[in-house]
């Protein structure tokens, strides 16, 4: 029994007795004294900037996991610590904003006879999120801990006023924001052909950003919001309607939403465009010349074909009874025949109250048979029986039908089928189409932004998905205030969740299934503090749920992954950031909240960049290739699914890996990606390894003609060394070569003189002194040289102080000679016998003064 061991880890009570009902509870029996303590000064590092505890409560179990650990409030999320290891237990971690219901829940088991103080009421604090799940938090009994997590979850969830929230708390921090208005005008520039333009302040400050084409333009007309107050600050209307007949047709409209343009085909000028209700009355016969003409510009001729106008379907989102309905308090729809070539067609979504019931209705659904209820009991378990929801068919019939009977999956599907009617409409057609619901900007935000995702291949990559959200739901007003029960710019709005409490002697709230003839049934004893008038409703999670259908339908179409989406939807529901407060531009604008707060888009930037394409955010299977055109899905293919990253992940967290097969390719991916790594550097080493070879070849190649000319260098030298020695042999001298090189001449001076006088004696070496000897014979030691060491050759010095041809002043009469004088004959010595055979006779042969 899983809150038995609890227990005696806790408190060391005896084992405490089984609850009826339909529940197999343990009662929690903690014997401890009701010491009450301070917040911890503890600095805890996993708190966010600006992120401080307001209270803590210890020993606390999470009843849906059988954990038990520590609750912490601060001002910005519930934070639930793992006993242990002191691990933040995602499952009880909830940020204030996401909180939809807080209720105090007292249950007693069955008395015991003669042991009343054994069966102590049991506190627990039940946590609704508008993000699926329902936790219950178990307390210790007689401490005020659940009291004070209480209280202090009251004064936290509900603000006086926007200021309050833990967005302006925070600050921008580094996800700093860049101003939106700039943003729009940009996707309106893209939209109406101008792509070459860049938004700029400069073109805010001075409204130069009006640009206009043939059919359509940018007009400034709602500049300051006096023209609506929930429309952006630029609209592109047809380029024939001035801004004097826009101000009159919105007269026409609920809440001044006139009909604009807000999304253009490139190719045939078709368009999407949006408004509210007409005002037509209960009798259905008020009308507008000017909404007439503003909706009939929508209509522009075909190109190349003078005279033709296309179609023009109104898609009003409402059920036919309902628009007729509106007539009682002025609205309703339009006439074809007051609109010219057009046709009116219902959608029949459901209001707002529907779709916050039927998502209520679905998380009531899950967590009864999820794995982890709240309850603390598996489906498999409840009503005591091993079988799935609850032991035999005709309960598991009856849970089938329960998920039906929820409506959200028909509701996803209303909302798929009408964006797809209308994306075939302007794809197939090349239809123009006006899409309104009762304000135009709940359901009618839903169609137009998925019709243009289904249209517009840039919407599904990242930067065009944040552009469509900026534009189809932040500039055009969607109140996401109201609709996440968040106080508005004025300060009031809704309450951001609903408390009850329930009776001390009532048991635990459930859905009925739960319910059964024992002790456990709901009596609710105090008001709701949220107001009368609930107008919160899950429509941007509706919307973002059928996107998620569509990236199950076409996974090769999307630049992110479902894992993006929800990561996205919680930062939206969080309310960290500062995107998505407030109900209009107008609102964000007053309380500057782009300045103020992070920014979400920055936030999910930079958790891309931190791992490149290998994040989680993106899809792996994306091709832009294979879907470079509209997705036009059939309406047999609209058959929506829970999205189990979203709506299991609480209650059946292991079903909920349906992503482990994307996360196994991811893995793939990542293992290839280093594979290409390597591969990169195995191919840049081997271009390294070739030019390498590749310079050694040349300098071998070099050092080959080095040789080569070594070689020819030593045979002309050989061939000179021939020519001096039988030059000097003609002069009856003697060479001698001896092994080292040197090579010694004998000159006979007088051959009747038998002594013989050595002269000269030069050697390879340096240090060689020259010697005389009368006594032995002349001698000469000639050692061959190259060019480049002439200058500091001995024989060369012989030749020039010897050679008649050497002037006063160093220089040569004859330099191309390279030849030596001895005694009265010229010996060529390295001679050019070339220049001696041009010596002419008047080249100055003999001295001037010997002429």
């Amino acid at each position: 029994v899983p809150w038995s061991s609890r227990a005696a880890s806790l408190g060391g009570a005896p084992e405490p007795e089984k609850m009826e009902g339909a529940g197999s509870w343990d009662v929690l029996d903690w014997t401890i004294d009701p010491i009450s303590r301070p917040v911890s000064l503890v600095k805890y590092d996993f708190l966010l900037e600006g992120e401080e505890v307001v209270a803590e409560g210890y020993g606390v179990v999470l009843v849906n996991t059988d954990e038990a650990g520590t609750v912490l409030v601060t001002n910005y999320r519930i934070l639930f610590l793992s006993e242990g290891t002191r691990n933040i237990i995602p499952l009880g971690t909830v940020p204030l904003a996401t909180i939809e219901k807080i209720s105090k829940i007292a249950v007693k088991g069955q008395s015991v006879p003669r042991q009343p103080e054994k069966n102590p009421s049991h506190r627990l604090l039940q946590v609704i999120g508008k993000d699926m799940r329902i936790i219950v938090f178990g307390f210790r009994p007689w401490t005020k801990q659940r009291r004070v997590i209480f209280d202090a979850l009251l004064r936290c969830t509900k603000p006086a006023g926007v200021w309050d929230l833990y967005a302006f708390v925070s600050g921008p921090s580094k996800f700093r924001n860049t101003n939106l208005k700039l943003r729009l005008l940009n996707e309106y520039f893209r939209l109406i052909g101008r792509r070459s333009h860049r938004a700029s302040m400069s073109m805010l400050e001075d409204c130069s950003f009006t640009v206009a084409t043939e059919l359509w333009r940018i007009s400034s007309a709602n500049e300051n919001y006096a023209l609506c107050q929930t429309y952006p600050f630029a609209l592109i209307v047809p380029t024939s309607i001035s801004d004097e007949e826009i101000l009159q047709a919105s007269n026409f409209r609920a809440r001044g939403r006139l009909p604009v343009i807000t999304w253009c085909h490139p190719g045939t000028g078709a368009v999407l465009a949006r408004s509210s209700q007409p005002l037509v009355g209960l009798m259905m016969n008020m009308r507008s010349n000017m909404d007439e003409k503003l909706v009939a510009a929508l209509c522009s001729n075909f190109s190349g074909v003078e005279g033709t106008r296309r179609k023009l379907y109104i898609a009003d989102a409402r059920p036919r009874k309902n628009a007729l309905a509106n007539g009682a308090m002025g609205g309703g729809s339009e006439s074809s025949s007051n609109y010219f070539q057009s046709e009116i067609v219902f959608f029949g979504i459901d209001n707002i109250h529907a779709m916050r019931e039927s998502l209520a209705r679905l998380r009531e659904y899950l967590d009864t048979h999820g794995a982890t209820s709240s309850d603390g009991m598996s489906s498999f378990l409840r009503h005591g029986g091993w079988s799935w929801g609850g032991g035999n068919l005709s309960s598991m019939s009856a849970s089938v039908s329960t998920l039906g009977d929820s409506g959200w999956l028909i509701h996803v599907q209303s909302v798929l089928a009408g964006s797809a009617w209308i994306a075939a409409r302007v794809a197939l057609e090349s239809a123009s189409v006006l899409v309104h619901c009762s304000d135009g900007w709940d359901r009618t935000t839903q169609l137009v932004s998925l019709a243009s995702l289904l249209l517009d291949p840039y919407y599904r990559t990242f930067a065009g998905f944040q552009a469509l959200v900026e534009k189809d739901w932040l500039a055009f007003g969607h109140p996401f205030s109201d609709r996440f029960g968040l106080p508005t710019i004025s300060g009031g709005g809704n309450a951001p969740f609903e408390l009850s409490r329930q009776s001390s002697t009532g048991s635990y709230s459930s859905s009925p299934m739960r319910q059964s003839s024992g002790s456990l049934t709901t009596q609710a004893t105090s008001s709701s503090h949220s107001q009368a008038s609930n107008n919160s409703s899950p429509i941007f999670l509706q919307w973002v749920d059928c996107i998620s259908q569509l990236l199950r339908m076409y996974p090769l179409a999307f630049e992110f992954s479902s894992t993006f989406l929800v990561d996205f939807l919680d930062c939206v529901l969080s309310c960290r950031f500062g995107n998505f407060l407030c109900n209009s531009e107008k609102e964000r604008q007053q309380c500057s909240a782009s300045e103020a707060c992070g920014c979400l888009w920055a936030y999910l930037t930079d958790l891309r960049i931190s791992e490149g394409k290998s994040h989680v955010h993106y899809n792996l299977f994306y091709d832009p290739s294979k879907h470079n055109g509209p997705l036009l899905p059939p309406a047999a293919a609209l058959a929506p699914t829970l999205w189990p990253q979203f709506h299991l992940r609480w209650a059946c967290p292991f079903e909920a890996q349906v992503g482990e097969l994307e996360a196994q390719c991811r893995n793939m991916a990542m293992k290839f990606s280093e594979l290409q790594k390597a591969k990169e550097v195995a191919e840049r080493k081997a271009k390294e390894v070739a030019a390498t070879v590749e310079s050694l070849t040349a300098d071998l190649q070099r050092e080959r003609q080095r040789n080569t000319s070594a070689v020819n260098l030593a045979k002309k030298a050989s061939k000179e060394s021939a020519a001096i020695k039988r030059a000097i042999q003609s002069l009856g001298c003697k060479v001698h070569f001896s092994g080292n090189g040197d090579c010694t001449v004998d000159i006979e001076a007088n051959p009747t003189v038998s002594p013989q006088v050595s002269l000269y004696s030069f050697s390879q070496r340096e240090s060689d002194p020259i010697q005389r000897d009368e006594k032995s014979d002349l001698s000469v030691s000639i050692t061959v040289v190259g060019d480049e060491v002439l200058p500091n050759n001995p024989i060369i010095r012989v030749c020039e102080s010897l050679c008649p041809m050497r002037m006063r002043d160093g220089g040569c009469r004859w330099p191309d000679a390279g030849c030596a004088q001895l005694g009265s004959q010229l010996v060529g010595l390295r001679a050019n016998f070339d220049a001696f055979d041009r010596l002419s006779i008047y080249d100055s042969y003999f001295d001037s003064d010997k002429l």
